[in-house]
């Protein structure tokens, strides 16, 4: 097996890896759900690579994300269910049906994106998707039947709050300004701060998640993403944390020697200094 450009290479090794008698063990039990955490990974490792402007970085990581789409779908192929080319049908038929303004007819193209053929093409998308479901004698309703159970479960927390509030505000179910979800949020601290008092960690968590959806729904009203928010106080206190490191190393000193206030002195001067 030699290394090639060819994406059939990449499925020929993937079907190798997964070959009952001759393939490598811990890719033969592996299955749907204890690959998944993988398929997460890889795609926070392809955005980390964007992130830092890291093109080599970024090659491998986008080989890595692709390796986990040829895996799902080789699992899926040794269940009869479908395989990798029919992951590709699937997505260029559904880009050209999304794009009539640009692979349609010439009268499609020059009419260029209409209002509403967006919502129209997704409709029809559902409406195609739902019959396919009753042909296999599936629930029609792939992510259940409530208004709010298309938004996918497995999205990170932050950013699972942001969609289920976009889609309860197009029904009209929302703030009408931000100022009014400051006073749920100091209201949200009042109800964690009385959890706390009780010492019982269920109540705790349930409010503590109460106050984080609360944030979340005021950075969606000051048009503030939550998630990319708190990426870039991530990225600030490691920035900050690894000047108080390198001050202290400067010093003769460690992180671990280093006292409390030591280490707060060295945070004010980092801030100052950012």
């Amino acid at each position: 097996m030699t290394p090639s450009k060819d994406i059939s290479r990449l499925i020929e090794i993937m079907a190798a890896l997964r070959a009952p008698k001759t393939g490598c063990p811990w890719d033969i039990e592996q299955n749907f759900s204890t690959i998944a955490p993988y398929t997460v990974e890889e795609a926070y490792e392809v955005a980390d690579a964007i992130a830092r402007g890291d093109f080599d970085d970024l090659r491998e990581e986008l080989g890595d994300l692709l390796l986990q789409v040829v895996y799902h779908a080789q699992m899926a192929e040794e269940l009869g269910e479908f395989a990798f080319g029919d992951v590709v049908e699937a997505i260029t038929t559904k880009m050209i049906r999304r794009h009539p303004h640009v692979f349609g007819d010439e009268k499609a193209r020059s009419a260029g994106m209409a209002k509403g053929m967006w919502e129209k093409i997704k409709a029809a998308e559902k409406a195609e998707k739902r019959d396919a479901r009753i042909a296999r004698g599936l629930d029609p309703e792939d992510h259940g039947k409530g208004y709010l159970d298309s938004v996918p479960v497995a999205l990170p927390a932050l950013t699972r709050a942001l969609k289920l509030q976009e889609k309860a505000a197009r029904v009209g179910f929302d703030w009408s300004e931000a100022a009014p979800i400051l006073d749920k949020i100091e209201e949200e601290i009042g109800e964690l701060r009385e959890a706390l008092a009780g010492g019982d960690t269920g109540p705790i968590m349930d409010e503590f998640g109460d106050m984080l959806f609360a944030l979340v729904n005021l950075g969606r009203h000051l048009k503030l993403d939550s998630e990319a928010a708190l990426a870039g106080t991530n990225e600030k206190f490691r920035s900050r944390f690894h000047y108080v490191e390198q001050a202290l190393e400067a010093s003769g000193h460690s992180l671990e020697k280093a006292t409390l206030d030591e280490m707060e002195a060295l945070w004010q001067q980092a801030k100052g200094a950012k």
